[in-house]
């Protein structure tokens, strides 16, 4: 007995028929549009085919093979634009960095001769790697704070139920997007007061009143999104609340507090107005304040300074790149 087709198949459409014992299909099919289409048969009992699958695909004339050619070739021009836009100025930095002094006048799109000396003077300065360890310093500390309290308020305010917790959250994002200029005069006050001007502790505690807010936010969207019944086991079990966010949900947070500490030390590692106002020895200069600073440096080695400092965030970046867009995504995929 052959089925019947009473509609159209539809541009990616499929329909499933029933064919003969001789395998021929019993029916006649209506396609909505002319064009290729595959048939898939099912083998029934005995071996014998007893159904298709009729799946319609898009045309394959030459006007289809156009459009396609043509939607290539704007999406990868648009591509190879915003590339160029990114890119080029890096470049120009990096073969300033890597010409000699005998070449700083004029454009050169290619280095004339590669001369490395312009780094090995950068490193010879005697407080660059020092700066680079403050940085770094720092960086880690803002993380490991940042993270630690981001963890504690997200839970409270994505899991636990209390009056203005909504209102609790979009005020801790609007501090997120005051200026630092805006409470540059403040942190300068606190640290004078508290005796921490011109230490690295400074820095750590303007950072971490910066990066806190968007870790929380990041964190709370999150944790919002993992299973209650996850929770509800442990709680069944005698977890406590803190047994509960170590234990139970860190490791589930994983990617997404991955994200959170490289856009934390990112953040921190380029900070540069706080690192100039609440610090003013050679000592405690971080890497951002010692490029701008240090002298007599050329325009060359000011180049091959920048591209050192800017190094490990774009290495961080290209590295745990996957790991960045997973934690931003994968709050809705956790269910």
């Amino acid at each position: 007995c052959a089925g019947h087709l009473d509609e159209p198949v539809s541009e990616g459409g499929f329909a499933v028929v029933d064919m003969g014992h001789d395998g021929e299909i019993a029916d006649e099919i209506k396609l909505g549009h002319g064009g290729p289409y595959s048939v898939n048969a099912r083998v029934g009992k005995g071996g014998f085919p007893r159904g298709a699958v009729i799946r319609y695909g898009p045309q394959s004339g030459l006007g289809g093979r156009m459009r396609r050619w043509l939607t290539g070739i704007g999406f990868y021009g648009v591509v190879a634009v915003i590339l160029l836009v990114a890119l080029f100025p890096v470049y120009m930095l990096l073969v300033t960095s890597l010409s000699s002094d005998a070449n700083r006048f004029g454009l050169h799109y290619v280095p004339v001769e590669v001369d490395f000396s312009n780094y090995r003077r950068v490193f010879d300065q005697s407080g660059m790697m020092r700066a680079l360890a403050n940085s770094l310093f720092v960086g880690a500390v803002v993380v490991g704070a940042s993270l630690a309290l981001a963890v504690m308020a997200s839970y409270a305010i994505g899991r636990v139920k209390f009056a203005g917790r909504g209102v609790l959250l979009m005020t801790i994002l609007a501090c997120s997007m005051l200026p630092q200029v805006a409470v540059l005069a403040g942190m300068f006050e606190l640290a004078r007061a508290t005796g921490l001007y011109n230490t690295l502790w400074a820095m750590v505690l303007a950072q971490t009143a910066f990066t806190l807010p968007f870790s929380v936010w990041l964190l709370t969207s999150f944790m919002r999104e993992l299973p209650v019944e996850v929770e509800e086991a442990a709680i069944l079990d005698g977890a406590t609340p803190f047994v509960l966010v170590t234990q139970i949900f860190l490791p589930l947070m994983k990617p997404a507090i991955v994200t959170t500490a490289l856009l934390a030390f990112i953040a921190s590692w380029n900070e540069f107005l706080f690192a100039l106002t609440l610090t003013i020895s050679e000592d405690m200069r971080t890497a951002p304040i010692m490029v701008s600073m240090i002298s007599p440096f050329t325009f060359h080695e000011t180049a091959a300074a920048s591209l050192i400092v800017t190094a490990p965030a774009v290495a961080l970046v290209l590295v745990f790149q996957r790991r960045i867009v997973a934690g931003l995504t994968v709050g809705n995929q956790v269910r």
